[in-house]
């Protein structure tokens, strides 16, 4: 038999009941067991069956795809977090070729390059440049003594600047030669050029350095620690005839000098001044106190004035006249001894005596009277000289006045 189908589609015995399992029946066996009377159950009524709807099918579809994406967004996020992305890594530069020298290369010879062509005559193109062979010395401290030869008009003034130390130190250093006198200087002589001020000093048997310091007034440390000296700080022991350098010392000074003598003495001895020594007893004119220059010419040529030089040397050619500063009495005239060459002195009878040495020759005898100006004698460079000038000194009393304060101004 053909099953039956009612029009809404509910599935129904062959004998028009529902089937067992449908929604009808169960609905049926419901009813009955809430019916508690005897009674015997009524059949029930038919009722239509319920209609079950279902989803469509593309409907799951897209259901899936939204959990398939979800899923795919949440394993990236896992694995961007176990995974951060490193950071950019910035290209390096390529390393710069350095030239290789092959096997061969350090056996050939350079290549040969022709120079341009010298083109004379014209300045064209370059800028000239006249040669200098003087060149630039470095200023360093000197530590050791040198020598230098004296040259022709060198004086020990001149000398000291040049090496920039005090003339004292020039004489001490040259005792043997010049015995503490600059007029010794002659050309040709070969000095002691310390390189510091203070005493050039040739070692003693007996002397101590302690010793050697007081007698110089200097500093124990500065002979110790003096480069030059080559000393053992430890064991400074120094042998004799060994020149040791005393920085900052210094001692008198030991000169011959004319001694001072007026008008009025006799008796002179002239075999220890020099032939030029008068016999005295002379009278004549008498100085004013104000002096004038003696030569023509107001500007210095050698020494100045200082201690171990009581004189200026004044610039003069040789043969011009020197007058005397002041009137007065000719006490020494001629050669004079020490080192002074042709020397006249002038007493201006009221205590100051002058005297100009180096003369070529002298013009006025002993005893003469004599006013300001009157040639006395030449220029020269007679005794210990390295060049015509006049070396002039102003007594006073017995003692020495730097001529510059009684001078006019040049």
């Amino acid at each position: 038999m053909e099953e039956l189908k009612t029009p809404e589609g509910t599935e129904r015995a062959p004998d028009g009941d529902p089937a067992p399992g449908s929604p009808a029946s169960l609905l049926d066996m419901i009813e009955s067991k809430g019916d508690t009377t005897d009674q015997v159950p009524a059949r029930p009524k038919k009722q239509p069956a319920l209609a079950v709807s279902r989803p469509p099918t593309w409907g799951w579809l897209v259901s899936l795809l939204g959990w398939a994406v979800a899923l795919a967004a949440v394993a990236t996020a896992v694995f961007l977090w176990a995974n951060p992305p490193a950071e950019p890594v910035q290209a390096e530069a390529p390393p710069t070729p350095r030239p290789t020298r092959t096997p061969d290369s350090a056996t050939q010879a350079p290549p040969e390059v022709a120079l341009p062509p010298l083109v004379q005559g014209s300045a064209a193109g370059f800028v000239p440049r006249l040669a200098n062979l003087h060149t630039i010395i470095p200023n360093r401290p000197r530590s050791d003594t040198i020598r230098y030869t004296v040259d022709f008009g060198d004086a020990i003034f001149s000398i000291a600047s040049t090496f920039n130390i005090s003339p004292e130190t020039v004489l001490w250093a040259n005792y043997d030669l010049l015995n503490d006198n600059p007029d010794f200087l002659e050309v040709g002589m070969e000095l002691n050029i310390p390189p510091v001020n203070g005493v050039y000093y040739q070692w003693q048997e007996g002397d101590t350095i302690e010793a050697v310091a007081e007698a110089f007034e200097a500093e124990v440390n500065d002979i110790l620690n003096f480069t030059a000296n080559q000393l053992d700080l430890v064991n400074p022991a120094i042998e004799p005839g060994t020149w040791v350098m005393v920085p900052g010392g210094h001692r008198e000074f030991r000169q011959w000098l004319i001694p001072v003598f007026d008008r009025g003495n006799a008796g002179v001895l002239s075999l220890a001044l020099g032939p030029g020594a008068c016999p005295g007893s002379y009278t004549g004119p008498v100085g004013s106190g104000a002096f004038i220059w003696p030569t023509g010419n107001h500007t210095l040529s050698g020494n100045d004035f200082w201690d171990g030089h009581l004189a200026i040397d004044i610039g003069v050619v040789s043969g011009d006249p020197v007058g005397a500063a002041d009137a007065g009495v000719v006490v020494f005239s001629g050669w004079a001894n020490g080192g002074y060459g042709n020397t006249v002195i002038v007493d201006h009878g009221n205590g100051y005596q002058t005297l100009y040495a180096h003369l070529n020759s002298v013009t006025r005898p002993c005893g003469a009277g004599v006013g300001p100006g009157t040639t006395i004698g030449l220029g020269g460079s007679t005794g210990n000289s390295t060049g015509s000038h006049l070396h002039f000194e102003v007594r006073y009393l017995g003692g020495f006045i730097n001529p510059w304060f009684v001078l006019p101004p040049p």
